[in-house]
Parts: C-alpha cells; structure tokens; sequence
C-alpha cells in the first residue's frame, strides 16, 4: 500500500508530538492545588517580613540620627525598637520601668494594613475558591491570620527585655483581629472584582471597596451603608475641630517646637509621629461633639460644658487644646454633628432598603444609630490608654460614655429621619399614579383636538385704495334694483337726459347767460362721403364744399323748463352727474 492512502496517515497522527498548547492548558488540572495554609503561611511571612524592613529602616536612620542609647543599644537594641514599633502598628501594647503604654498611634496601621489586604487578594486568586465565595473569603482570612498573629506572638517574646517587654497576649490579639479585617476585605475585594469581570464580558471595569457591599444579604447591607454615613459626619466633624483649633494654636505650637529643638532628621520623624497620631485627635473630637468630650490625665476633661486641664506632656499637637475655663462659643456648634449624623444614617438607611417598610422604619433608624453608638465606643477605646503610670495612666476618651450618648443623640434622630423617609418613599408611588392619571387625561385631550379637522383660515381681503371714478369703468347693474316706496310728500323724480359726466363750475351770480347746453350730446362730425359728379359737391384744395343751397336744418327737441334747483347731482354706479335743465328758447 502506498503512503497517498488515507489509512497510514490517519494512524500517524496519534503518535505526533503534541501541541505546545496542549500541556499548558492541561497542567492546571493535572496538577494538584496549594494547600489553604502553605498559602496563607507564605503570605503571613512576606508581610512580617516588608513591615519589619520599613520599621527597621526608619528605627535605623532616627538611630543614627538621634543619641544612641534612645533607640537601643548597638544593632541587636534598634532589631528590638524595630519590633516594637511593629508590634505597636497592631495596637499591641508594652511595658517599661515607669508602667504600662497603652496610649498608641492608629496611623500606623495603614502599614500592615495594606500588606495584608494584598496577602488576602493574593490568596483567593491562587486558591480559585469561586463556588461558594463567602465561604472562600473566610477560609482565606483565617488562614492568613492564624499564622501571621503566631509570628506576632513569637516576635513579641524575642523583642522583651528588661527595659522594655512587650505584652505577647495583646500582639497575638491584636494581629490577628487586624490580619482577618485586612485579609478578609482584600479576598472579598478580589473575588467581586472577579464577579464584575465575568458580567462586563472582558470589559475593564473598576470596583471600589464600595462594592464589597454585594457580598453581605439586602438587609445588613442596609444597615452598613448607614452607619457608614452617620459615622463619615462624626468624624468629619471631628476633623473639622481639630483644624479649627490647630489653626487658632499656631503659636503655641511653634513655641514647643523650640524648645524640642528636633533639628532636621528629628523634625522628620517628630512629624510622622504627628500624623500617626492624627487619628487619635479626631476621633477625640468626635468624642468633643457627641459630649463627654476627653481627658488629659486623671482629674482632668475638655467637653463642651467645660475645659480642666493640669501639665500636658510637651507635644505639639496638645497645643491645640483650649485654655481652661469654658469652652469656646465657636466650639458648640459641634454639638450638632451627632443629629446631623443620625439623619443621615436614616436616610441612607431607608433608600437602601430592598422594600419599603411602613411601621418598622423608626425601628430601623435607631438601630442605624445603636450600631453607630458602638462603633464610636470602639474606636473611643482604641484611641486612649495610659501614657505610663500616675496622672496619665487615663488619657483620651470614656468609651463607654461616647457610647451611649452617640447611640441616643443618632439613634434618635435617625430614627426621626427614616421614619420621615419612609414616608416620602410610600408616598412617591401614589404620586406618580396621580401625575401618570393626569398626564393621560391631557394626552386624551390632545388627541381628540388632533382628531378635528382644523378650520381653514380665510385671508382677508388685502384693502385697495379707491381712485377717482372714470366713465365707462363701470357697467350698469343687468337688472336695477328695486326702489323704495316713495313717501306721500316727496318730489316727483328728475326726467334727465344722459350727459357727459363732467363737473363743470358752477355759475356766478352775475352772469345773465345761461350756460351752454351740457345736456345735449356732443356728436362726432361724420366723415365726408367721396364727391360724385354732378351731386353739387365742390372740391376746393382738398376741402369739401356744400352746396351753395343748404338744406333745411331739423326742427329742434322743447326742452323741459328748468326746474327751482338747476345744478343737480346725482350718483350713479360711482360716477357723478351734473343734471342741469335749460330754458326753453325761441326758434
């Protein structure tokens, strides 16, 4: 059989090498996938190991800069510092000679934030777990967060010295809450950034941290978007009194950095202390607008009712607080933040409901401003904490009492502002039947006005001026019209003849002649009939002769006498007519 046969060829083709294409696309199956917690593990050490190399470079030039023995002794003391301020960024606290510190920046944990919201991104995309993402969002959390808050403990027990001894319980808390909050928002951010990707069909559609709502069930959704709203003005308010009194402070502010006398590299990092602590000062003021207000040491308290104030440590953002005494008029226009808050956490609240409730919307406002209530307690306890031992062992804020103050005055009014929502939400609908009722019946209207034929617009008769009459422009009347019964004692009407309709001037009073005949009619003269012989005609030059015999002239017509008016007018299809009467002459 020869090789142009399709059998042997047909056989060749199993055996031929595959395709590059072939094993790449089929390697994912064949092989199986990473366990959850090998990822998770080398996901915990990568981010232990960039947040410690940032610390440690930043620990290392204050070091350099600063005297040796404020941040440690030799390398092994700044590896140390390093730690601890790691540890810090968690909101794990430590103890020294003095007491404990508990007082710690909340800037610092945007750093291992977001290393560990990229971790959790990481994650899910290398797991594939799609089917059941919620599920997958927590299984990736867990994992990242159980080896990393292990690494955290066991940094702290390597870290403590006899100067300083970092607490392990609170490192293994703190890192691991702050791991599952920061991995669990980065797998959920992944995997609805995947979800938007299949339904735009290969379009490039951004997805913002706004829809990881999609995830969470209609209801709670709701309830996030409003405490999400009224806690953005409280602490915008917050924000807005730490301006304002920094603003009013300058001096103070510039007197303490005198006589701190940081220099250069000292100024530097005494500023990113400043800003790791801003956060702190504006949930302070917050803590101001809701009422409690917050302490600066045992027996003191800046609220709106009043302003106590003992020695405060040297830092310049403390220059800000107001002198003792009563607190600032400018300063109470913030006790309005907390209802302004709670409306909009109802409104939002509301508008965001799958349906529209009737009765429960109240109901649903103060639960907007519960939640809201503790939300601010919790973040009032994170921003205080002892500042060693003595008088500062209480700075910042009750938490318990922003708390319960926070929950009234939002839940309150949020609970007035959704129920006042709701109202306009059930209302809306029979409005709109209302105006679709109306906005029928006109298009009714209108459409039997269409059905009729519209009425056709005569022009009007353009107006021509009127000119002087001429004779023989106007012909008389077919048939006269009928005259009116004439009365028992009018006149006899005129007998006239025609006469050429020429206005001739009237005669003076001292002409005895009459005027010539206008009555009689003006004949044209007849043409000269051609001379025959011997008819008595004579030729003279070209001119006709009469006979030297005339003939006998035509007896002339009695003309009627003239009546008492000899100028009479009359108007005759436009024309006017003179009718004048001759007296009758002697022949």
């Amino acid at each position: 059989m020869s090789d142009n046969t399709p059998g042997p060829r047909a056989k060749r083709e199993p055996s031929r090498p595959p395709t590059s294409a072939g094993p790449s696309s089929a390697a994912p199956a064949a092989q199986p996938a990473r366990p959850l917690y090998v990822t998770g593990l080398v996901a915990a050490l990568w981010c232990v190991g960039i947040g410690l190399a940032v610390l440690t470079t930043i620990t290392l030039i204050g070091w350099i800069a600063a005297p040796k023995t404020a941040l440690g002794h030799g390398m092994s003391g700044v590896f140390r510092t390093a730690v601890n301020f790691w540890l810090v960024s968690h909101h794990a606290g430590f103890s020294y000679g003095h007491g404990r510190v508990g007082l710690l920046p909340l800037g610092v944990v945007v750093l291992p934030g977001v290393l560990l919201y990229r971790g959790g991104g990481w994650m899910i995309r290398v797991a594939g777990l799609r089917r059941r993402p919620r599920i997958a969002v927590a299984q990736v959390a867990v994992a990242q967060a159980a080896p990393y808050a292990g690494l955290a403990a066991l940094l702290a027990l390597a870290a403590s010295s006899r100067e300083v001894r970092p607490s392990a319980w609170q490192a293994l808390v703190g890192c691991f809450l702050v791991a599952l909050i920061a991995g669990g928002l980065g797998a959920a951010r992944a995997v609805v950034a995947a979800q938007v990707a299949a339904e735009a069909k290969g379009e490039r559609v951004r997805s913002g941290l706004g829809a990881l709502l999609r995830l969470l069930p209609e209801r709670p959704r709701s309830l996030v978007i409003g405490v999400a709203g009224a806690l953005g003005v409280l602490l915008a308010s917050g924000a807005v009194l730490v301006g304002a009194a920094l603003a009013m402070n300058m001096a103070g502010a510039d007197d303490l950095y005198d006589m701190l006398a940081p220099g250069v590299v000292g100024g530097v990092l005494l500023l990113l202390v400043e800003l790791a602590f801003l956060p702190n000062a504006v949930i302070w003021g917050m803590a101001y607008a809701v009422g409690p207000g917050f302490s600066v040491g045992a027996g003191t308290s800046v609220s709106p009712t009043g302003v106590f104030l003992d020695i405060v440590p040297a830092f310049p953002p403390l220059a800000a607080l107001p002198q003792p005494g009563p607190a600032p008029a400018l300063s109470l226009l913030a006790l309005a933040a907390p209802f302004v808050a709670g409306a909009v956490g109802g409104v939002l609240t509301i508008r965001s409901l799958p349906s529209p409730v009737a009765e429960g919307a109240p109901l649903w406002g103060f639960v907007t401003g519960a939640l809201t209530g503790a939300v601010a307690a919790l973040l009032s306890a994170l921003s205080g904490g002892p500042l060693g031992g003595g008088r500062m062992a209480t700075v910042g804020p009750s938490a318990w009492q922003v708390g319960l103050l926070a929950a009234l005055e939002v839940g309150i009014s949020a609970a007035i502002a959704a129920w006042a929502a709701n109202w306009m939400v059930l209302r809306r609908p029979a409005r709109a039947a209302v105006e679709k009722t109306g906005r029928t019946k006109k298009a009714g209207k209108a459409g039997r006005r269409a059905g009729k034929p519209k009425r056709a617009v005569r022009p009007k008769p353009a107006t021509v001026p009127l000119s002087a009459p001429v004779p023989g422009d106007y012909e008389p009347p077919a048939k006269p019209a009928p005259k009116p019964p004439r009365a028992p004692h009018a006149p006899d009407p005129l007998e006239f003849e025609e006469a050429d309709p020429v206005l001739a001037p009237r005669r003076p009073r001292g002409r005895p002649d009459p005027l010539p005949d206008l009555a009689e009619e003006k004949r044209p003269d007849p043409e000269p009939a051609p001379a025959r012989p011997g008819d008595g005609t004579i030729v003279v030059e070209g001119h006709l002769v009469d006979d030297p015999e005339p003939e006998p002239e035509e007896p002339r017509r009695p003309v009627p006498p003239p009546r008492a008016d000899p100028n009479r007018t009359e108007n005759r299809g436009g024309a006017i007519y003179v009718l004048r009467e001759e007296p009758e002459q002697d022949a």
